[in-house]
């Protein structure tokens, strides 16, 4: 009797102890997850950083607070309105509900029912205002900012999340689980997008497009074909070059944090993957621009400012596929996207449209890009979500319909909006704000920072002078010394 006892005392032991393994490993598990996705939003976030440097060294002098200001928008307006409706709309799924949008969590209701909302809402949110600030660059220096506020508004409110929705929510007809509990689309195979190639970087590069576009170029900026652009090159080479890193770091929180967990062995793996994919692509991708730029196309002289969007090219090339590919897939894709940067920005150039930071060539036509090569490449014996048709895969198809959808989604959409706006006068800057610039005509202080004012030295056989613009130089000053 004493035995059976003693039996049933350890048994008891036993199963409290697994019951507090299991809540140990469990709550382990969530501290993991949620240490990896802040960490990887956190990165996301500052490439706000990245877009601020690479765009204000893009502009004119005359305008780095107006452009600076803009990016302040979008992640205070852009999250505002991923907090209100954007994230209902991109991820609130409920039973039995449609494929098109979302209908729940508006102002985080019913987030506290479930806690682990709040870091995927956190991490998602940084990639909504990412997408709204490729807008800006391509619009710079000609668009008024309550029109730009306008956008960004509706952007982050409707256009972006509905595409979320469609690809990333579970729910939506590109991807979606049918009867027998498998992920399939209306056209077949499951649509593949792991960080975001068309739903952040191709929404993004074909509104720029259609901002572009619908907004006009600067004043002046084609009057004559046959002269030199001088006066619109970038004022800030270096900012460009900073600018171009910071984005690259934060896309290691972009691609490799897409596995959304790091609590197994598999995740841990496949953030690995897209971490190396992440650097190859990139580099060959600048590699091939920075080559062509010096060596093949007129004038034939190094250009930085074109290595550094070759090298953005090749990142949001890969970030659809960053986790389904071999590297030397990668590192092909990258080249391929080195030649689909250099075409597009020929293109925008002769058709006249001003795309300020190339923002159509980079994440637009790249990104359409990204999401075909994932229909060519990956093989699906490798186990990691491959499925190209090189491979036998039947992937192609859906992923060039997404492709076409979203485009047509964003530049119906986009054109919807800010062609009303341009008839009402809410868009485009007068030509005296143009000539001016939009520091002076409406911020305070009316200089983003003195630039090369230098006091003179008694004795010295140096005096200052104004320098005219030259390529040649990596930013502008007021005033250089001469001897």
């Amino acid at each position: 009797m004493e035995n059976a006892s003693s039996i049933a005392a350890l048994e008891a032991r036993v199963k409290l102890a697994e019951i507090k393994l299991d809540t140990a490993v469990a709550d382990y598990n969530e501290a993991l997850d949620t240490i990896w996705m802040l960490l990887a939003g956190l990165l996301v976030f500052f490439m706000h950083a990245g877009f601020s440097f690479l765009e204000a060294g893009s502009v004119r002098l005359k305008n780095v607070q107006n452009i600076l200001a803009k990016n302040l928008v979008v992640a205070t307006a852009g999250f505002l309105c991923w907090w209100a409706v954007g994230y209902a709309l991109a991820l609130g799924t409920v039973d039995d509900g449609n494929k098109f949008i979302g209908s729940k969590g508006f102002f985080m209701e019913g987030f506290w029912d479930d806690k682990t909302i709040f870091r995927m809402w956190f991490f998602q949110g940084a990639f909504c205002a990412t997408g709204a600030t490729i807008v800006s660059g391509a619009m710079a220096e000609r668009v008024q900012i309550k029109g730009f506020i306008s956008f960004t508004i509706v952007m982050t409110s409707f256009i972006y999340p509905v595409v979320v929705f469609w690809c990333w929510s579970g729910q939506g007809f590109l991807n979606y689980k049918n009867k027998k509990q498998e992920a399939v689309s209306v056209f077949g195979a499951k649509y593949l997008d792991f960080a975001g190639s068309g739903v952040v970087h191709m929404v993004g590069g074909v509104a720029a497009l259609c901002g572009a576009l619908v907004v006009g170029p600067r004043k002046g900026r084609f009057d004559d074909p046959n002269a030199e652009d001088e006066e619109f090159m970038p004022h800030n080479i270096p900012f460009c070059v900073l600018g171009t890193f910071c984005l690259w770091v934060g896309w290691f929180g972009f691609n490799p944090g897409s596995t959304l967990e790091m609590h197994t062995k598999a995740s841990a793996q496949t953030a690995g993957l897209a971490a190396v994919n992440s650097v190859l692509s990139p580099c060959v991708s600048g590699l091939v621009v920075f080559f062509f730029k010096g060596q093949v196309l007129s004038p034939r002289r190094l250009d930085v400012g074109a290595f550094c969007n070759g090298i953005l090219a090749g990142l949001v090339a890969i970030t659809a596929g960053c986790a389904n590919l071999r590297p030397w897939e990668a590192a092909f894709i990258g080249l391929i996207a080195g030649f689909m940067y250099l075409g597009a920005s020929a293109l925008v150039l002769r058709l006249r449209v001003d795309d300020v930071v190339d923002a159509f060539a980079v994440h637009g036509a790249n990104g359409f890009w990204g999401i075909l090569a994932l229909g060519l490449f990956g093989n699906p014996s490798e186990g990691i979500g491959g499925n190209g048709a090189f491979y036998g895969g039947d992937q192609l198809v859906t992923q060039l319909m997404a492709a076409l959808i979203i485009a047509a989604w964003t530049a119906v959409l986009s054109v919807v909006v800010l062609v009303p706006m341009k008839k009402l006068g809410a868009l485009r800057l007068s030509e005296d704000f143009q000539d001016a610039g939009a520091d002076a005509m409406e911020h305070s202080p009316a200089k983003a920072y003195a630039a090369g004012a230098v006091p003179e030295v008694k004795g010295s056989p140096c005096s200052p002078s104004r320098d005219p613009r030259s390529p040649s130089r990596a930013y502008e000053e007021d005033r250089v010394w001469q001897c």
